[in-house]
């Protein structure tokens, strides 16, 4: 089997796996979401808090429940690192330093997950599981809360009121995130994943010497990484480890779990404002740009240019051989349109246009299909944003499901986003132009650009990936990225509860003649226009100095 038919046949397994669990787990979410009755471990988990969850929250409410909690968050995980030399099951290793601490819990908090630290180096037992795993679970939970408060803000009316924050945290956590991540480690444990506490070993003998390698939960863990977006790896490697990801099957499946629940929250969306065909029109955008992503990069992966590509069947550099050229095209594009960051090789290898297109799918905002929620939300905006421009060229007050789009909701919208891409571009502008973040870089010209580019991309977009080969763990890196990481979460967040409030406050307008149909075609391919034309508009001179320059000059 050629390796293009074998790229080919493990896309359609994925589509066709996708789309068996898309009904299923979307009517399931929004039920979850939709029901007043409360688990008695969620009355227990209420209690202990302190939370009342049948208190409705209008969005300022909504909103300082989720700064204050991802600020604790940051401040726990900050303390159990600086600890860590004095925790039980640390596995000998030292405090990590306050640089490193604070990005690294930044990143988990943010549900970036970006890693300046060798992991199997750096992290023991009780920061990995009672740390890290478990800001993998509550991250994605704020995420599908604040995308659920979206939207019940189009779906209610003639209130100000989105929900209670701590009801949503605790539902989302327990009753989607949990159960999908105990199947998923089961079934990864099958495929060869380890999971133990053991403490460290040598593993054979390797140029005269032996390798060494600790155990952990890592199965768990893994299941938890793909399902709740997060991407953070137990080891260095992330899933190109084979202890993360032995198998071809288990790398497929890590994929359809990345993706599946971003795809179903737009079938909960459909359900929950009353209109499938809405969520299919949501669901089209994003099934057409991830689609036309991963022809792109099977395409420039695949292109045989030069005799080494011709012998290994594609550009095998940075690749694992058990996965293969179509299996790594297909994850890599899949973890930079969503805000997982895992990574099944290493995008710094691949080709020039190869690697801008990962740097492309997260400027877009990681939409198509996105994180838990934050995907959503994202594309929600959009379609806000293009049924604004939708408005301009027929001149008449735009509406979108039944709301207006004034100026109120069009400020939020713009300001929503403006956010990441001014601090991708600062932040860029600034390490380039300083004396000092350039010599992290290991490559010079329009690679070693890429590299800077690619990070603080994957930082203010909450990805998690990098370009190997840069140097992220020093104080401007560590300082600047989780500064990104931080502002690109949460900032995004105000004007995505506040947009909730404003749209919940009106009184719905019934539908016209005049009224621009947002479930059908015309309005998918819209809004694929203005995500395009937006980011191109936006990030084309940057790309233009890396990916572009390094893919045209190859």
């Amino acid at each position: 089997m050629s390796p293009v038919l074998a790229g080919v046949l493990q896309l359609l397994a994925l589509i066709a796996a996708l789309a068996l669990a898309y009904v299923p787990l979307g009517d399931y979410m929004a039920k979850v979401y939709s029901s007043d009755k409360h688990w008695r471990v969620e009355k227990w988990i209420y209690k202990g808090i302190g939370a009342n969850p049948n208190t409705e929250m209008r969005w300022p409410a909504y909103l300082r429940g989720v700064l204050a909690f991802s600020a604790v968050g940051v401040l726990f995980l900050y303390l159990l690192q600086r600890l860590q030399g004095h925790l039980p099951g640390s596995l000998g290793f030292a405090a990590i330093d306050p640089d490193q601490a604070f990005n690294t819990a930044a990143s988990f908090v943010s549900n970036t997950n970006w890693q300046s630290y060798y992991g199997e180096q750096a992290m023991g037992h009780v920061v990995q599981t009672g740390g890290l795993a478990v800001q993998n679970f509550v991250s994605a939970a704020v995420g599908i809360a604040v995308a659920v408060a979206l939207v019940r803000g189009f779906s209610r009316s003639r209130t100000g009121e989105l929900g209670n924050f701590w009801a949503d945290l605790v539902r989302g956590t327990a009753r989607i995130l949990l159960p999908l991540s105990v199947v998923a480690a089961i079934i990864l444990v099958a495929c060869g994943a380890i999971q133990n506490f053991s403490g460290i070993h040598s593993v054979g003998q390797f140029m005269g010497g032996s390798q060494q390698w600790n155990g952990g939960a890592v199965a768990s863990q893994e299941a938890i990484k793909e399902v709740g977006t997060n991407g953070g790896g137990y080891f260095n490697a992330n899933s190109a480890h084979p202890f993360e990801n032995p198998t071809p099957f288990s790398n497929l499946f890590e994929i359809f779990l990345l993706l599946v629940i971003p795809f179903a929250l737009t079938r909960t969306f459909g359900r929950m404002v009353g209109s499938l065909k809405q969520g299919y029109a949501i669901l089209a955008t994003m099934a057409t740009i991830w689609l036309g992503f991963i022809a792109l990069m099977m395409w420039t992966e695949f292109a045989h240019h030069g005799p080494a590509f011709q012998i290994a069947g594609g550009a095998m550099e940075g690749k694992e051989n058990r996965i293969g050229v179509g299996a790594s095209s297909i994850f890599a594009v899949s973890t930079t349109l969503t805000s997982t960051g895992a990574v099944d090789s290493f995008h710094s290898s691949f080709t020039g246009l190869g690697g801008g297109i990962t740097i492309l799918g997260m400027q877009l905002g990681e939409i198509a299909p996105g994180g838990t929620g934050s995907g959503l939300y994202g594309m929600l905006i959009m379609a806000v944003i293009a049924v604004f421009i939708a408005g301009l060229m027929v001149g008449r007050t735009p509406e979108y499901l039944g709301k207006k789009i004034g100026t109120r909701e069009i400020k939020f919208a713009a300001c929503y986003i403006l956010i990441t891409p001014a601090l991708v571009l600062v932040f860029t502008a600034a390490a380039m132009a300083l004396p000092t973040p350039g010599h992290s870089m290991t490559n010079s010209g329009a690679h070693g650009f890429s590299e800077i580019l690619y990070a603080y991309t994957s930082g203010a977009n909450n990805n998690g990936s990098a370009f190997a080969g840069l140097n992220a763990d020093t104080q401007w890196f560590n300082s600047t990225i989780g500064i990104a990481m931080l502002l690109g979460r949460f900032l995004p967040m105000v004007f995505v509860l506040a947009l909730a409030g404003s749209l919940a406050e009106q009184k719905p307008v019934p539908a016209t003649a005049g009224t621009l149909r947002t479930e059908k075609p015309l309005f998918t391919g819209l809004l694929v226009g203005a995500i395009l034309i937006i980011t191109g508009l936006t990030y084309f001179p940057a790309l233009a100095l890396g990916p572009l320059a390094e893919g045209l000059a190859s």
